[in-house]
């Protein structure tokens, strides 16, 4: 198969899919599961959940490929799934750990600091882990639109119209995201270093 995603954008691809070939499948999933990975990875900054979330976004396609009406392309719509995930868990964590902290008041004995030391994405040099794990904590400060439309065009490539259809935008929307995403890692970086020094 070609190293671009064509195939899958076909009528037959996924017409395949819909009839639960097990092939179409297993290819699909090799086509984009680092794709998805990376995309977990950089919203989650943990990569044993961003594994298992993958799977989870692959388990969601294969039940709900029915579903999918070719509005955008199948490519569009796995990333969407893959944020959306991504997000999902994001918010059941802080209501998790939000719980913790209550409970914690009442005697209950848990750490609830997150440790990012052994976080690393994939994309990033080892000899600027320290660096990418700075800019990494100050990624997960953003808002989560900020913080998804940032991770897909930075850590994976993708142009704002992509982006655009995958989160369900105008492409003004995802242009005034990403100036203010940048906006706001630039204070924090500033902030970091003006500290550190």
């Amino acid at each position: 198969m070609s190293e671009n995603t064509s195939f899958f954008d076909t009528q037959e691809a996924i017409l395949q899919l819909k009839a639960g070939d097990e092939a179409t499948f297993k290819d699909l999933v090799l086509k984009f599961q680092n794709k998805v990975f990376n995309v977990c990875v950089g919203m989650l900054k943990n990569s044993e959940e961003a594994e298992d979330l993958a799977q989870e976004v692959f388990v969601e396609i294969f039940r709900n490929i029915d579903q999918f009406n070719a509005e955008a392309k199948l490519s569009t719509w796995i990333y969407r799934i893959a944020v959306n995930k991504s997000l999902e868990h994001i918010r059941y964590n802080k209501r998790q750990k939000r719980f913790a902290w209550l409970t914690s008041l009442f005697g209950a004995d848990e750490d609830l600091a997150r440790n990012y030391s052994d976080f690393y994405h994939p994309g990033v040099a080892l000899e600027n882990k320290e660096r990418a794990k700075v800019l990494h904590d100050a990624i997960d400060k953003l808002a989560e639109n900020q913080k998804a439309a940032f991770v897909m065009h930075k850590m994976e490539g993708l142009s704002y119209q992509e982006i655009a259809e995958i989160m369900q935008l105008s492409l003004s929307s995802v242009e005034s995201l990403m100036h203010r995403a940048k906006k706001r890692l630039r204070e924090l970086l500033n902030d970091f270093y003006k500290n550190d020094s």
